[in-house]
């Protein structure tokens, strides 16, 4: 395993997490708000990093994630509005919308390339591509619909639909993949801290400020 840190005390957050995944959105959210409450912000550089929660989903199937999580759980319709709700109202806790009547099951796998790619537009990307897929009723495996979200994001519409139509990024979200398989992350969103320490799922924001004062106080070799 690399260890990604540095001698100047920074400190690096990978965060695995897919867009296809409600409580990715909410844990960016809430450790967004725990470190624009930390004293050494600055010194902190966040890396997205690739997950697919399903990746065997047909691009272009543009299924409703209520059909798409019935026949992939195995669970009552009503059980998976239940669900949708639960995590619906959690969501409004922090700000956010989400409209799962809305929201169709997507492969995310373009979408990653894109973040890959995005430079400094990566965070607006991030937060373009949860908001369209989870407020928007957007079809986030459709390319040219992944190059009007980038587009709003601030990124040249012409760059995206080239880099869309060729392999770039690829390999980054592969590699960010296999990754996680070596890291067993078996769920997202999932952080880690100079791969020292990590903490898994949307936890509150206290969690999350513990996680980077933990990373800023440990030794780096």
């Amino acid at each position: 395993m690399t260890t990604q840190q540095n001698t100047d005390g920074d400190i690096e957050i990978e965060i695995w997490s897919d867009i296809a995944c409600p409580w990715c959105y909410i844990g960016k959210h809430r450790f967004l708000s725990a470190l624009a409450e930390f004293e050494g912000r600055d010194r902190v550089n966040v890396v997205w990093r690739s997950y697919q929660l399903s990746p065997e989903t047909p691009v272009g199937e543009r299924r409703s994630e209520l059909d798409a999580l019935v026949e992939s759980k195995g669970m009552p319709a009503e059980q998976v509005r239940q669900m949708f709700g639960h995590v619906a109202r959690t969501a409004a806790d922090e700000g956010l919308s989400l409209d799962f009547d809305t929201v169709i099951a997507a492969n995310t796998f373009d979408a990653h390339r894109l973040i890959h790619l995005a430079g400094d537009k990566r965070d607006a990307l991030v937060e373009a591509l949860f908001r369209a897929h989870f407020g928007e009723g957007a079809v986030i495996d459709d390319r040219e619909v992944l190059v009007d979200i980038a587009s709003r994001a601030g990124l040249d519409a012409g760059t995206v639909r080239a880099e869309l139509e060729s392999d770039a990024g690829a390999d980054a979200v592969r590699a960010d993949l296999e990754t996680a398989r070596r890291l067993q992350v078996s769920a997202v969103p999932f952080f880690v801290a100079n791969r020292r320490v990590a903490v898994s799922g949307a936890q509150p924001k206290d969690v999350f400020l513990q996680l980077l004062t933990q990373a800023s106080a440990a030794p780096v070799n």
